[in-house]
């Protein structure tokens, strides 16, 4: 696993600016302040400035320094407002809804990372996910070749001797009921994204069959989406339809399916729907002791991510540096 430590070296050779659209929330001030500590990571907080400076004197967090950008009082508004208005143009757009719009915190602040005057962006810790990825949707839109905006939560177990277990699980937030195209897009992505932690990629296509063990149309979009990705992906370890055990467990796999290189060592999760990712990766983090960071959402061509509403300042730290590494 790449920790957290070697993320940082990564962005200590090439800095980035990551924008947070809720300034003022004492733990986005918090976690600013231990960025503001570093040289790694420049935090830009969207909001009034005044605002966000009382906010931060309260909590009693430094932010010498931080770069404060209010979209009332911002230089280049006309230029921003232009621009959205392109983008927008097929829903006919005016320059007096797009600075209504622009008055948001998540528009504004995505508008930031479009005109390339950030590099990143994390928002939510007031905003729900909709309102953090509608933007994101709307302006940044998805990379070539890609259909949809998914999701991956990092699984990591800590351990005392510091080799720490590390897991990716997908789409456990964004996609309700994928189709096998999407689900060979979401493996494609969070596979890509493991290999960030330091992860190499085995990847298991997850279902209640292993290899015909079981039947249904759910046991079939499994395995038909499995057999499309090792066909898209002919490089990348993959199995599936296999069952949770079988995907973990070395002596299960012998049983189910002892040829599989995958089963047994499995690290990357696909899960056949957002009922079943949801459970899974809350059941590794509840009664596995691992830590969930996420979700980390993929696909899209800037990386934008969204906080959980019940964050706390460490968890906004760690995925700003997230976030961050993926730029």
């Amino acid at each position: 696993m790449y920790g957290f430590g070697q993320l940082i070296q990564i962005l200590k050779k090439s800095p980035k600016k990551i924008v947070f659209t809720e300034g003022s929330d004492p733990r986005i001030l918090e976690a600013a302040s231990r960025l503001l500590a570093s040289n790694f990571l420049h935090p830009i907080l969207v909001g009034d400035t005044d605002e966000i400076f009382s906010a931060a004197e309260e909590s009693g967090f430094n932010i010498r320094g931080a770069e404060i950008i209010d979209p009332k009082k911002f230089d280049r508004m006309d230029e921003m407002i232009e621009l959205f208005c392109e983008i927008r143009k097929s829903k006919g757009v005016t320059p007096e809804q797009a600075k209504e719009i622009l008055a948001q915190g998540n528009y504004f602040g995505t508008m930031l990372v479009k005109m390339g005057i950030a590099d990143a962006l994390l928002g939510g810790a007031t905003y729900s996910t909709a309102d953090t990825v509608r933007p994101a949707l709307q302006l940044i839109k998805t990379k070539p070749g890609n259909s949809i905006v998914s999701s991956v939560f990092i699984m990591v177990r800590p351990s005392a001797t510091g080799d720490n277990e590390v897991l990716a699980m997908a789409d456990c937030a964004i996609n309700i009921k994928p189709t096998e195209d999407e689900l060979v897009e979401i493996a494609g992505e969070a596979a890509e994204c493991a290999k960030i932690f330091g992860v190499d990629p085995k990847v298991a296509f997850l279902s209640y069959s292993t290899l015909g063990s079981g039947a249904g149309e759910d046991v079939d979009k499994m395995r038909n989406a499995a057999a499309k990705c090792r066909e898209k992906y002919p490089d990348l370890p993959i199995e599936g339809e296999i069952q949770f055990d079988a995907a973990v467990s070395p002596r299960v796999a012998r049983t189910k399916c002892p040829n599989s290189e995958v089963a047994g060592h499995a690290n990357t999760f696909i899960f056949p729907d957002i009922n079943a990712g949801n459970i899974g990766y809350k059941i590794a983090q509840r009664l596995g002791n691992f830590d969930a960071y996420g979700p980390i959402l993929l696909g899209l061509n800037a990386p934008i991510n969204d906080l959980s509403r019940g964050c706390n300042p460490s968890e906004v730290y760690s995925m700003a540096i997230i976030t961050a590494a993926l730029a």
